[in-house]
């Protein structure tokens, strides 16, 4: 019967571009994707952290991730504390554990691989021998509070730049007998981005919301600046190992540019990553002629393809070079027949587009910049073109929606595959059009931060009324979320440290989120339902990006009254504050 080394040993044979160094006198980190081995080895951001870590030669960093059914069964039986994925390691030996954090849905998991691990969940209760427990990526840089009794140490910002500053720090004090706390102390002090939550004290008003949030220690900063690499430099991001069992199997991903310019008011990207950066093309051709000689077939990433300048030579190219390639979504204002020409020599079959609301009047508020026609107009060119699936996201539960923006999505649909039967007249097949609707939650750093969640039972109703209405139509797919854990992920979004206790809790009795709300001694409703006093103390306000709240709470204004607001213009727009 197989053992979990033996299984992780096949796993790495499956892969390239594995690194496999010698441990002998250098820093260990354990990189932790807490999801499993599919989806982590799909998310470019580990990957891009993997490269970064492993070409310092004075670290060795081996991955590991949460374990599937068939491998937690394997470390039961073995009673054996969770591995590494290169040497199978026991993560308790390694210097680090380093978390790779892009979605709050797997908070709950980084309790259970520190359990597996054995050890201590909480951060005060880890002795001198016990690994470091550090946590980078997206979600932490939006809010860490919630994970501040977990995590010793947070690096907030882009791990290009944040994680040569921290080992820099870190490696001078590394071989000296230092307790935890100076440690923590010294990176605090020395590295920019270096968050470390049991160095700074909160306190609450009697109605729940914030009174205060200072630093313990005179020396250390009261505002933590999240870094960024402004401007690109250095190798364009891509992955960096190839194996048939990720969600995107043996395919190259790589980042065409960070940052959206179109600042839709709901979207962190289009906020903490100012200003939107490009990388160079010339760069990206000779990066493609790099991968090509690997595998076959690139994948595109971005926040929306199309709008990359260039992108029908990049596409072109990689085509006229005897590779494949896909894509993310698409903008359907900046879709142009010869990138649709290319997909159609491409492999790809299912385009996706992000219209988000039904109603105009729904997507001014959200500052979508993009109309009914401009949709309509790029499902023709697309009908016309070739065979494709459409692939539609829409969100439910956005600020100020009415009944009829709901209704308006089904208008949309229905207009959207009219068009699509008509252009495809003649053909055998017409395209399926498969619908993703997902429940808005608010995220930290946008206009919407101030909003609460819309209710579950309301969203419950809506995603009946789409359903319903819609998949009787036939040729139209609908997959929607789960309110429930909508309202988990908001709480997870929206909470501070407090919401820790609930993670504990949950994480104790099983994952039983209901019974956690139902013996708190804070409800939950206060992070998730509660609509925000613009000027109030939020969990994230000691998080510096550059951007002024004053034009938050200007876009928030915008919004109620239904009005849209420029896009970047990077390098002379001082709207938001980052450009200065």
């Amino acid at each position: 019967m197989a053992n979990i080394t033996t299984l992780l040993r096949k796993r790495l044979s499956e892969e390239r571009g594995t690194v496999t160094k010698d441990w002998g006198g250098k820093i260990s980190i354990a990189l932790i994707y807490p999801n499993y081995y599919q989806v982590g080895m799909s998310n470019l951001g580990f990957q891009v952290v993997y490269g970064i870590l492993n070409d310092n030669p004075h670290i060795i960093s081996e991955r590991a991730f949460l374990p599937n059914q068939e491998e937690l069964s394997l470390y039961e039986r073995a009673d054996q504390a969770l591995l590494s994925l290169e040497s199978q390691t026991p993560l308790r030996a390694f210097d680090l554990l380093a978390f790779s954090l892009s979605f709050e849905n797997d908070y709950p998991n980084i309790l259970t691989i520190l359990e597996l691990s054995k050890i201590p969940l909480l951060s005060k209760e880890r002795g001198e021998n016990d690994p470091f427990v550090v946590a980078g990526g997206v979600a932490t840089f939006m809010n860490p509070e919630p994970l501040a009794p977990f995590i010793d140490c947070f690096l907030l910002g882009e791990g290009e730049v944040v994680l040569k500053d921290f080992f820099r720090a870190y490696g001078d004090i590394h071989l000296r007998a230092v307790k935890r706390q100076e440690v923590l102390r010294v990176l605090a002090e020395e590295v920019e981005g270096a968050y470390c939550p049991s160095l700074y004290k909160v306190t609450y008003r009697e109605d729940g919301s914030i009174r205060s949030f200072k630093p313990s220690i005179a020396t250390i900063p009261s505002v933590v600046k999240a870094v960024r690499q402004v401007p690109f430099k250095g190798p364009v991001c891509r992955s960096k190992i190839i194996t048939p069992s990720a969600e995107f199997s043996n395919i190259l991903l790589v980042e065409l540019n960070r940052g959206c310019g179109y600042s839709c008011r709901f979207c962190a990207a289009g906020y903490i990553y100012r200003p939107p950066r490009l990388a160079d093309e010339k760069e990206m051709i000779a990066l493609f002629d790099e991968l090509l000689a690997e595998n076959a077939r690139i994948g595109l990433i971005s926040p929306s393809v199309s709008d990359v300048p260039g992108i029908e030579r990049l596409t072109g190219y990689i085509l006229e070079q005897g590779g494949d390639f896909s894509i993310s979504s698409l903008r359907a204002n900046s879709l142009t027949a010869g990138l649709i020409e290319n997909l159609k020599r491409s492999s790809q079959k299912t385009l996706t587009i992000a219209p988000e609301t039904g109603s105009e009047r729904l997507r001014r508020v959200i500052n979508k910049k993009l109309t009914n026609r401009e949709i309509i107009d790029a499902i023709v060119l697309v009908g016309k073109t070739g065979f494709f699936h459409i692939k539609l996201y829409f969100m439910i539960g956005l600020p100020t929606e009415r009944q009829e923006d709901t209704k308006a999505i089904v208008t949309l649909v229905k207009e959207i595959r009219h068009h699509l039967i008509k252009e495809s007249r003649g053909r055998k097949r017409i395209g399926r059009i498969r619908l993703s609707i997902s429940c808005f939650v608010p995220k930290p750093f946008t206009p919407f931060q101030w909003f609460p969640i819309d209710d579950v039972d309301s969203l419950k109703e809506k995603q009946k009324f789409l359903r319903r209405t819609l998949v009787s139509e036939g040729g139209i797919g609908v997959s929607v979320d789960v309110p429930k854990w909508a309202y988990v992920q908001t709480l997870l979004s929206m909470g501070d440290r407090r919401v820790g206790q609930m993670l504990l809790a949950t994480h104790r009795n099983g994952g039983n989120w209901k019974q956690t709300f139902r013996s708190s001694d804070i409800n939950p409703d206060f992070f998730v339902y509660r609509p925000k006093d613009l000027n109030e103390t939020l969990p994230w306000d000691f998080i510096d990006h550059g951007i002024k709240k004053s034009f938050l709470q200007e876009e928030y204004n915008l919004a109620l009254q239904e009005k849209e607001s420029s896009s970047c213009d990077v390098g002379t727009c001082t709207r938001c504050g980052v450009c200065t």
